[in-house]
């Protein structure tokens, strides 16, 4: 099976914006995320991608069809929930390419494309002149009910490629968990890594 990865922007990335609404949907379902998604709720948030100079999706292609992808945009491009805690330590936004979500179907991980979607992102974020790159990753209890017992979390993985915990620097998020009537706020803690 060959996988073809491709960096999307302008039209090729508003093209792919349907699939990626339903391959996160599909993904962020489960551990850690337990998102409760909706293809409304999903339109209009990823819409931002089509309207941002500077948004990519690294696409992972199996025989044309969308399998995975990665985004990411300028964090000075971001909503204020994810800007904000940046700029109150002190972080200037500008600066700062923020990648933000990865999805990848279950049967096409462990193949390696988890780190061509950090390469060509962190590439595309050096060509436009970024010094740094972030990601947040959902912070959850250790004893959650919901935690499958074979979870595996990817700091050793996000470590390998050189980022770490920002001390402090948690961004809030709302979205609606599996099986709840509401969304509730979820904490986030941001890693991030200088480009050299």
């Amino acid at each position: 099976m060959s996988i073809e990865i491709r960096v999307l922007t302008g039209s090729d990335l508003v093209k792919n914006l349907p699939k990626l609404a339903e391959l996160r949907i599909n993904v962020f379902k489960d551990w850690p995320y337990l998102y409760e998604g909706s293809l409304e709720y999903e339109e209009k948030y990823l819409a931002r991608y089509a309207k941002t100079d500077g948004a990519v999706i690294v696409g992972a292609f199996d025989d044309g069809d969308l399998v995975g992808a990665a985004t990411g945009e300028p964090l000075d491009k971001e909503v204020i929930q994810f800007r904000k805690p940046f700029e109150d330590l002190g972080f200037s936004p500008s600066r700062i390419f923020y990648l933000a979500e990865s999805v990848l179907d279950s049967k096409y991980r462990g193949r390696g494309i988890g780190h061509r979607f950090f390469d060509e992102r962190e590439a595309h974020a050096k060509r436009l002149g970024y010094s740094q790159t972030a990601f947040c990753s959902v912070v959850r209890s250790l004893d959650h009910p919901a935690q499958p017992a074979d979870y595996r979390p990817l700091d050793p993985f996000w470590k390998k490629r050189g980022y770490d915990v920002v001390d402090g620097l948690i961004v809030h998020f709302p979205w609606q968990d599996v099986g709840d009537q509401q969304e509730t706020e979820k904490p986030m803690q941001v890693w991030m890594r200088d480009l050299l």
